[in-house]
């Protein structure tokens, strides 16, 4: 049986753009999983009435993390269905054209050097209409993305993307445990620390909504930025790194941007 490739969409009160995101992406999915995170605006009865999809439903909000691991323990139970697991946010910044590409790039390689996460970058290069980001989020985007580049041997350009597309085979080797916004940095170090192939591909950089919420104290950028590296060395600390500032590193990373 050939697998399929399963698109997985974290849900979070998402009522006013989820039925147009979810039209676009049904031309160009295969499967398609969505993880409702507790919402609790109109979102939940706009999903039942959604042919086609699986939904999973979080009872209370749990967090943006907790939402991609959900979809993740949902890829690797079905692994001998799913060969490629997509996630692309619900929130209208990511194009679900880029869809069959990206699964298509993952299987051309599966049998000679395959890559593990293909990773969205909006800072790989330059689109027409590309948005101007909040300062604040830019400059901690770029001040994690530089330490996980100078500590793990990557040489990727954007840390938070969530358009991504994994190997299923590689998820069972993650393990989440923050569940939050910082979610993407124990996956890094996680990935570093297996030593697995990173790819970046360039994606339009668009913001639709600059003022939505981190949450809580998290909407201050210093405390953000502070939370992140808390939350890197904690993981690096577990995977008993020293850190790579000696430069011994190897770059692991490729660059796809055709």
């Amino acid at each position: 049986m050939n697998r399929k490739a399963l698109i997985a969409l974290p849900v979070f009160n998402e009522e006013c753009h989820v039925v147009d995101v979810l039209t676009e992406v049904k031309k160009y999915a295969e499967t398609i999983l969505v993880v409702d995170d507790g919402s609790s605006d109109g979102t939940p009865e706009i999903l039942k009435k959604v042919a086609g999809i699986t939904v999973i439903t979080h009872p209370e909000n749990r967090g943006y993390g907790a939402a991609l691991k959900s979809a993740f323990d949902y890829a690797v139970e079905h692994q001998n269905e799913y060969d490629v697991l997509v996630t692309i946010d619900c929130d209208g910044q990511h194009e679900p054209g880029l869809l069959p590409d990206l699964v298509q790039q993952m299987r051309d390689r599966f049998e000679s050097d395959p890559i593990d996460i293909f990773s969205g970058s909006r800072y790989l290069k330059s689109f027409n209409g590309d948005s101007i980001p909040p300062e604040d989020r830019r400059q901690i985007n770029v001040a994690v993305t530089n330490r996980i580049n100078a500590q793990l041997g990557f040489n990727i350009t954007d840390a938070f993307c969530g358009l991504k597309a994994y190997r299923v085979e590689a998820l069972s080797l993650f393990k989440v445990t923050d569940l939050g916004y910082a979610m993407p940095l124990q996956l890094w170090v996680q990935a570093a620390a297996h030593a697995m192939k990173i790819v970046e591909f360039a994606v339009p950089l668009v913001y639709l909504e600059e003022e939505r919420s981190f949450g809580g104290s998290l909407d201050d950028a210093i405390r953000r930025k502070a939370y992140y590296d808390e939350v890197l060395d904690r993981e690096m600390q577990a995977a008993g790194m020293t850190c790579c500032a000696s430069g011994n590193c190897n770059d692991r990373t490729d660059s796809y941007s055709e």
